[in-house]
């Protein structure tokens, strides 16, 4: 994987491109938001996002990206805003017009051919 790649990923996954960045998970990817919670399977993972973009628009925005041969890891700050009431999100309850940002490092472990995610690990250090 490239760091163009990669920000192709990050691309896709700002517009809500479903295809665009699923294409980037092998079939059973797992998926680990620190101790929070545990996605297994692509169409699991796209399952999640799915319902998360039908509450939330999650924006990417990469502070620094290292590519190696079998893994890539991200600095990132997101920046949630919630378009819909949101009472039950496992995160905590959000409303219409709340903003959230976050700081977030993540490690992708790549597959063999070096181009699908094979386990992604992401942790929050600032809230």
């Amino acid at each position: 994987m490239t760091e163009d790649d990669f920000r192709a990923y990050v691309d896709a996954f700002n517009r809500a491109d479903f295809d665009g960045f699923g294409r980037f998970y092998a079939d059973d990817v797992v998926f680990e938001l620190g101790s929070r919670k545990r996605i297994e399977g692509r169409e699991n993972i796209l399952a999640f996002y799915r319902q998360v973009r039908a509450h939330l628009d999650e924006h990417i925005e990469l502070r620094g990206v290292l590519i190696g041969a079998r893994n890539v890891a991200m600095y990132c700050r997101t920046t949630f805003t919630t378009l819909v009431d949101w009472p039950d999100y496992e995160f905590g309850a959000t409303v219409k017009g709340d903003v959230r940002e976050v700081e977030t490092i993540a490690w992708y472990e790549l597959d063999e051919s070096g181009k699908r995610f094979t386990h992604i690990r992401g942790g929050r250090f600032k809230p």
